[in-house]
């Protein structure tokens, strides 16, 4: 039987940015449930919930204080019960995001661990008398020295999420347990929090893809979700076409799918996201191609909650934004894998430059900031850092319509909405009968109606640095997919002849001899010889 995923596409929502439904300026779980006739309409099979576990806040959600209860600005586990179910008669499934890496250091577990290196929690956790030298995501050190026990905790993000100890089995099944609890709850799959991680090493210094990790993933497997029809895909920022293959391959018994981030990296120099650079496209059709070539099974996806709006980032999010955006879509939707659209994607939302740090939220891009004036860095160099790679450019508000704060709420937002709202909104796509949400919503018809976008095989057309092109191909049917990346025009040519035009972002092309194709031009068609 063909896992329900495979024929899907997973919308991401950032709840606190999505719909809020009480004035109060932070979106939440009725918003979400008020929402669902558009998603139906956009016809996505299942939403991915960013975390809407009870927390303090200190990375929005992704440092958890409890596992098993709603965090109160969201509502209650009953809304929460309601959205699932409600969500399953407009047919969509809900997927939950899994951050069991680490916890805040207000969960009851770390509560307890932090009393007494003799109290039954203290494993849960990673405790030493020294630190070495390895360091947080989010700047400094990745160690915090706890002055009760007189020992460091290792945290390899904010000082707020310790990381947990997963060489305990105890730990481990406490885990297992709590995944079973969302499974049983009918929840559809799992988005795996930096999953990479758990199988750290601190002592020698190796903070994923750890010896132990795939044991860990096949025990998860195991005790919770492998004899289920269940989406299971891993955050892996350091994976490489080896790691990958090892993470989904069937036999072994781990994940769906993974996220890999390799054309992450195409916009900066060297290992810091934030030194930037412009990106090279023949090295992103590169990257492309070989994740399409090698692996069996791609998470196909441009923009998440860490990462900016791709108009904005690698095409052009003035002139030409509308045909960048749809160009985007057809280019990553007629691939093979499953598509992931985040939030505002399907109406073409853009970044959202701010002029000072005081209008900064997010907690990567301020300890980046501060740290950087302490190096002798200027306010202007990361700003522009930070406008261009910040994690807020994702997680502004939804834009509804143009009425005051977009109709995302009838409060003060929780942060601040992108100025573009008035021309860029849903109502203004859905009013709109060639707009960018039609796009999206037409490719994801055809992921549905054709046996092609699942069991096709890749096969890279080759062409000039600044065209991507592809055909898929199942038996005797043969698909090209044309793109042009950039807002130049750019000569392309083929022997194929059209046999049916399938989707375009201009007027469909009746032929491919020596054509000239328009700026952000993209294109599918059946073809033959």
């Amino acid at each position: 039987m063909t896992p329900w995923w495979k024929n899907a596409v997973v919308y991401q929502i950032y709840p606190k940015s999505f719909q809020d439904s009480n004035g109060d300026g932070i979106g939440d779980l009725k918003g979400i449930i008020s929402r669902l006739d558009y998603l139906e309409k956009l016809g996505v099979d299942a939403i991915w919930l960013c975390p809407i576990y009870k927390s303090p806040g200190a990375d929005n959600g992704y440092d958890i204080a409890d596992y098993e209860a709603i965090d109160e600005q969201f509502g209650t586990m009953a809304d929460l019960d309601k959205l699932i179910q409600k969500a399953r008669q407009h047919h969509i499934r809900i997927v939950m995001d899994l951050v069991v890496n680490h916890t805040s250091d207000e969960h009851k577990w770390f509560i307890e661990s932090r009393k007494s290196r003799e109290n039954p929690y203290r494993d849960f956790y990673v405790w030493r008398d020294k630190p070495n030298k390895l360091t947080s995501a989010f700047s400094g050190s990745a160690w915090q020295y706890d002055e009760a026990t007189k020992q460091y905790y290792l945290h390899l993000f904010a000082k707020k999420q310790p990381d947990l100890n997963w060489k305990n089995p105890k730990l481990r099944q406490k885990i297992y347990d709590m995944m079973n609890f969302w499974i049983d709850k009918g929840i559809a799959g799992f988005r795996m929090d930096v999953i990479e991680c758990i199988g750290k090493e601190p002592d020698q210094e190796i903070t994923a893809n750890g010896p132990h990790l795939h044991e860990y993933l096949q025990e998860m497997n195991r005790e919770t979700f492998g004899k289920k029809d269940f989406l299971t895909v891993g955050e892996t920022w350091s994976a490489s076409l080896a790691d990958a293959k090892k993470y989904i391959d069937p036999k072994r018994h781990e994940l769906s799918m993974v996220f890999q981030f390799e054309a992450n990296s195409l916009d900066q120099v060297g290992a810091s996201k934030w030194d930037l650079k412009k990106p090279d496209l023949a090295e992103l059709k590169a990257i492309l191609t070989k994740w399409q070539e090698n692996l069996a099974w791609n998470s196909l996806f441009w923009e998440n909650h860490d990462i900016p709006r791709v108009i904005s980032r690698f095409g052009d999010d003035g002139k030409y934004r509308v045909e960048a955006a749809k160009m985007f879509a057809i280019m990553l939707h007629l691939l093979k894998g499953t598509p992931y659209i985040f939030n505002g994607e399907e109406i073409g939302m853009t970044n959202c430059p701010v002029e000072s740090i005081d209008d900064v939220n997010d907690i990567k891009s301020r300890n980046m900031y501060f740290a950087g004036l302490e190096k002798g860095k200027s306010k202007e160099e990361l700003l522009r850092s930070i406008n261009a790679k910040g994690r807020d450019n994702a997680r502004t508000p939804m834009q509804w319509d143009d009425t005051a704060n977009a109709g995302f709420t009838t409060g003060k937002p929780w942060l601040h909405l992108n100025p573009n709202y008035r021309e860029i909104n849903v109502k203004a796509c859905l009013a709109d009968k060639n707009s960018i949400f039609y796009t999206y919503q037409q490719l994801i018809k055809m992921r549905h109606n054709y046996p092609m976008l699942v069991d096709g095989d890749f096969k890279a057309v080759a062409t000039s640095d600044n065209i991507f092109a592809y055909e898929r191909v199942l038996g005797d049917e043969k698909w090209l997919v044309v793109c042009n990346l950039t807002k130049e025009e750019a000569t392309f040519t083929s022997e194929y002849k059209i046999q049916n035009a399938l989707i375009s972002n201009y007027p469909a092309r009746t032929t491919l001899q020596d054509i000239t194709l328009k700026p952000f031009e993209a294109f599918a068609c059946q073809v033959t010889c």
